[in-house]
């Protein structure tokens, strides 16, 4: 019997350490691989928030993994957002994702990098109600070459 207790105690203990690791502030986390390392113009990245109180402030972020034969020590994307009380808003980010000796900024793994990159920080959405984000390349080439995958993430500020 008192192994029995033990194994309770010890497999809800677990349960919970493993539930607090959890991040439920996320909104959307979304990845998409990109077909054959390509992601041309017309491969928009969409995401869909559902904001229920807007006074608390959000994070949006734009996720990228490249391969080490990426061509570019940076990076230009357009996200666009709109939903209620926001008129549709465009704006062109640059992401500097190499020092100037080659050395990548981002996480490495084998062959591939990875960076969680600032769009907007500690925003507040004007009403309730579901946006629409879209993320896409803005470099010259196109397709943009060696890019494995490309994801957005909005999640709420902890509370302090």
């Amino acid at each position: 019997m008192k192994k029995i207790k033990l194994f309770v105690c010890l497999f809800f203990s677990v349960l919970a350490t493993g539930l607090m690791g959890c991040n439920t502030n996320n909104l959307i986390d979304t990845n998409e691989e990109m077909p054959q390392r390509n992601w041309s113009y017309v491969n928009k990245i969409k995401g869909i928030a559902e904001i229920k109180d807007p006074a608390k402030p959000v994070s949006l972020r734009f996720k990228l993994r490249h391969t080490a034969d990426y061509r570019y020590s940076n990076i230009y994307i357009l996200m666009t957002l709109s939903g209620p009380g926001l008129p549709k808003i465009t704006r062109r980010y640059e992401y500097k994702l190499a020092e100037s000796d080659g050395q990548w900024l981002g996480k490495g793994s084998g062959n591939l990098y990875t960076y969680v990159l600032p769009l907007l920080t500690n925003y507040n959405f004007p009403a309730s109600g579901k946006y629409n984000i879209e993320i896409e390349q803005n470099m010259r080439d196109n397709p943009l070459k060696e890019i494995s995958d490309v994801g957005i993430m909005v999640s709420g500020i902890p509370e302090k």
